[in-house]
């Protein structure tokens, strides 16, 4: 992806390793990827009405990887409160929704790679907070 390539031409100082805030906006996205697919093939599933809660903590999830990776690629005006937040929140989110698509993975190729994709993305959000 180009994100370390555009986090390296900011122009002005970022208080944080531009290669983690890089790599945590390309976990972001691609999360945010994961989770809006899976909410789409749940409700393609025939047991649709099972699913209600995983397609529920999907686009959750996804709204909150796709805020957070936008709040991260600004640097101007920079606030480590709004930004400690937004990660904790997603953090928050991914743990939910790994743990809700954990549930179905055994039954649903799409829930195993969300979960994995919200794991990786919990993971590298948690690394960014504690470097904050």
């Amino acid at each position: 992806m180009k994100t370390n390539e555009m986090m390296e031409t900011y122009p002005a100082e970022i208080n944080l390793d531009r290669q983690l805030l890089a790599r945590v906006v390309d976990a972001l996205v691609e999360c945010s990827q994961a989770c809006t697919a899976c909410a789409d093939a749940c409700l393609s599933e025939e047991m649709v009405a099972d699913l209600r809660k995983c397609i529920r903590t999907n686009l959750d999830c996804a709204d909150s990887c796709a805020a957070t990776a936008r709040i991260l690629s600004r640097h101007t005006g920079y606030d480590a409160n709004l930004t400690r937040a937004h990660l904790e929140a997603c953090i928050a989110a991914c743990r939910a929704c790994g743990d809700e698509c954990s549930q179905h993975a055994g039954m649903h190729e799409h829930c195993r790679v969300c979960a994995d994709a919200c794991r990786a993305c919990e993971e590298a959000c948690t690394e960014l907070l504690n470097a904050l």
